[in-house]
C-alpha cells in the first residue's frame, strides 16, 4: 500500500464489557457498506488499478470463488490482508463420534493479516464525542455457531449485548424483528424472548429463509421506572446471513 493517511470517525458509548461505570467504548461510524463492484470502480477511478472496473470485478470474483473452494477442502488462506480457515463448532462425546449437523457446525474465521496490520499506524482516529444514548447494540452472538455479528441459525438462540435493550411497553411497535433484503420483516413472538435484561437479550431465532437480514429492536424502556411515551427503535448496522 502507498503511504497515505486515512481517517476513521468514532463515537463513544458506555462500556458494557467492564465493571467500571465510567469506562467508555468507541464505535466506528460506517459511512456505508461497499460491495465488490463499488470497490473495483473506486480503485479504477483513483488510478490505482491499471484495468477496467468490469475486468477487475471479474478477476476478484474468480479469486474469491477459488478461495472459498480451497477453504471448504480444509486449506487455510493467507492473503497478507487477512487470514482465513475453517473451524468446526460443537462438542464430541467420544473419539468415534461422527459429525452431526444437529450438534456440530462448520464456519469460517477471518482475521487481519500482517499487510493490513502494518497499515494501522497510518489511520487517524477522530473522536466525535458521546454517541446518542438510546438503544446500543455492542455485539450479537449466534449461540449455535459462536459467530459474532455474522450468522443466524434458524431454530437456535441469539444473544444480543448492549445497553437499554430491555423490551418494555405496550405500544404495538415494541419488539424484535429480522428484515430481509426485500424489506419483509419477521417479528418475534413474546415467548421467543428468553432473557430480557437492559444489557442482554436472548431470543429464539425464527425459521428464517436463506438470505441477508437486519436486526431491529424497538422498546419504550428508559432505564428508570417510567417508560417512554413513544417507542425508541434501532436497526443494527451489521448484516446477518442465514445459509
Amino acid at each position: 500500500m502507498k503511504d497515505v493517511r486515512h481517517n476513521i470517525k468514532v463515537y463513544l458509548y458506555d462500556s458494557f464489557l467492564t465493571n467500571n461505570p465510567n469506562d467508555l467504548t468507541a464505535k466506528v461510524v460506517s459511512e456505508r457498506t461497499l460491495n465488490i463492484s463499488e470497490i473495483c470502480r473506486t480503485a479504477v477511478g483513483r488510478g490505482g488499478a491499471p484495468s477496467t472496473a468490469a475486468a477487475m470485478e471479474h478477476n476478484v470474483a474468480l479469486f474469491l470463488e477459488e478461495m472459498a473452494y480451497q477453504l471448504m477442502d480444509g486449506y487455510s488462506v493467507n492473503t497478507g490482508y487477512f487470514t482465513a480457515n475453517a473451524q468446526v463448532r460443537g462438542v464430541f462425546s467420544h473419539a468415534k463420534e461422527k459429525f452431526d449437523p444437529a450438534k456440530h457446525s462448520v464456519l469460517f474465521r477471518f482475521n487481519q493479516g500482517d499487510t493490513l496490520r502494518k497499515e494501522l499506524p497510518n489511520i487517524d482516529v477522530q473522536v466525535m464525542g458521546m454517541g446518542e444514548t438510546g438503544i446500543v447494540i455492542s455485539h450479537v452472538v449466534d449461540n449455535k455457531t459462536g459467530s459474532v455479528n455474522d450468522l443466524l441459525t434458524p431454530g437456535g438462540t441469539l444473544k444480543i449485548r448492549g445497553g437499554k435493550l430491555k423490551i418494555a411497553g405496550d405500544n404495538p411497535m415494541v419488539g424484535i424483528s429480522f428484515e430481509n433484503e426485500a424489506g419483509n420483516a419477521t417479528r418475534l413472538e413474546p415467548n421467543d424472548l428468553i432473557v430480557n435484561n437492559p444489557s442482554e437479550l436472548m431470543v429464539h431465532i425464527p425459521n428464517l429463509e436463506s438470505g441477508k437480514y437486519r436486526l431491529t429492536i424497538c422498546t419504550q424502556f428508559t432505564g428508570g421506572a417510567s417508560l417512554l411515551k413513544e417507542p425508541r427503535m434501532t436497526v443494527y448496522d451489521k448484516t446477518f446471513s442465514v445459509v
